[in-house]
């Protein structure tokens, strides 16, 4: 199946020239750079202690004489601290879950909504979505940011949404037998489960009214998409943000091209960095994503740590840049069916277990289509096979609860889980690689 590629309209933004594009970006960067100073106290401080000030932002490149941001500065501004506007301007707040420490919390103004819509609109549209179109929006709407910021864009382009969100895998094959979607907005892991399922009912899935699949929420393979486009009989194109940034629509993948995802650079100005100095690095060399918000109101972000192992590359006939496919992160987080998670929010919620030890390890695999984690833990006493399994479902129904992943929790007897010599071993990541 292919598309054609003239069937996406550009709009000024997507065409202009590179001087431009630069210019503008030096402008909102500047304005960025001033409001976050006048009226985050949090970036006030910082650029004091780094010795900088707005006005020393003469070109783009000095954009690295500034502080960094990391998602702790953000915990240690729970909740509200590093909003730029007051509370009555702010008309939806969304935060991650925090077992240990505090929840990021990010927030949007009317304006910031309009923008992310169109956003996503511009994204939709370049992964070969059009007005009149139907979308089928899997990803989770609980789940921070993903499943509304697809959603808002969606509508505003002239898409007809079906919020249907994740799970419930019998249901989503009827909903897209029935009602005939365009577009599935979906994770790349959960398509494929949705594909095990059409195979289940003896349907064809290559035969389904859906020819574009616009994936997201977690790392996947070119090998991960063509089988996708083999058994769905659809083009799937990737999407990338992050709820820091903005949600979903930081960057699209063109249909047209499926050669990496071009950053919507009016937007948010991308830089790559090198994850252990945090020295800027030069287009075309492997290091962390970095990016600044350049419109955001609610909430700026100034150089803010994704911490995505990546590459900045020329646009594909246009200025905007590309990245190639995120090769990893450079933390210990995990992404478990589009959940992020970190081994200390498991640890977080094994500690307010009393009868559990401090030794854990959490085992990843993909024995199909899906990940599935293991976490297993400690009894500080010897128990009962009864009371290790209803320990286990406690466990599991918390986690479950407050880091929004499924799991199976396996107590183990005193001794059962085996001692580091030095830095605790905490993931067993046995997924495939490539």
């Amino acid at each position: 199946m292919t598309l054609r590629a003239e069937a996406y309209s550009f709009d000024s933004f997507e065409t202009a020239s590179i001087e431009e594009l630069r210019e503008l970006q030096l402008a909102r960067l500047r304005s960025m750079l001033a409001r976050a100073y006048e009226r985050v106290a949090h970036y006030r401080r910082k650029f004091d202690a780094a010795g900088v000030h707005p006005n020393d932002l003469r070109s783009l490149a000095d954009l690295s004489k500034f502080p960094l941001t990391s998602k702790e500065d953000l915990r240690q501004n729970y909740p509200f601290g590093m909003f730029a506007v007051p509370m009555d301007s702010i008309v939806r707040v969304h935060a991650s879950s925090g077992t240990t420490g505090q929840p990021t919390v990010v927030g949007y103004t009317q304006g910031d909504i309009r923008t992310w819509a169109g956003l996503i609109a511009r994204s939709i549209r370049a992964a070969g979505g059009k007005p009149g179109d139907k979308i089928h929006v899997a990803y989770g709407y609980g789940l921070f940011t993903g499943g509304l910021g697809l959603h808002y864009g969606a509508e505003q382009l002239g898409c007809t949404v079906i919020p249907v969100g994740g799970g419930f895998t019998e249901r989503q094959v009827q909903l897209i037998t029935d009602f005939k979607p365009d577009i599935i907005a979906v994770t790349p892991s959960y398509l494929l489960a949705i594909a095990d399922e059409f195979d289940r009912r003896g349907i064809d899935a290559r035969k389904t009214s859906l020819r574009i699949a616009i994936c997201g929420a977690e790392p996947w393979t070119d090998g991960m998409r063509d089988e996708i486009e083999r058994r769905m009989g659809l083009q799937a194109v990737n999407i990338y943000g992050l709820s820091e940034v903005i949600g979903p629509g930081v960057g699209q993948e063109y249909v047209a091209d499926k050669d990496g995802l071009t950053i919507w650079e009016d937007h948010f100005l991308p830089e790559i960095i090198d994850p252990d100095t945090g020295k800027s690095l030069p287009d075309g060399e492997e290091g962390e994503l970095v990016f600044t918000s350049l419109t955001k109101e609610a909430m700026p972000i100034i150089r803010y740590r994704t911490r995505d192992l990546t590459r900045l590359l020329p646009g594909t006939g246009r200025a905007m840049r590309r990245i190639e496919r995120i090769k990893g992160r450079s933390d210990d987080m995990l992404i478990i069916r589009g959940v992020n998670v970190f081994p200390s929010q498991i640890e977080g919620v094994l500690a307010n277990i009393p009868e559990f030890a401090p030794h854990y390890i959490l085992e990843v695999t993909r024995p199909g289509q899906l990940d599935e984690l293991d976490v297993l833990v400690e009894t500080r006493t010897p128990a009962a096979p009864h009371t290790e399994a209803a320990l286990a479902r406690q466990a599991e129904h918390m986690i479950k609860a407050l880091v929004g992943v499924t799991s199976t929790v396996r107590a183990m007897p005193p001794g059962g889980i085996e001692r580091s010599q030095g830095k605790a071993r905490r993931v067993i990541d046995k997924r495939p690689k490539g």
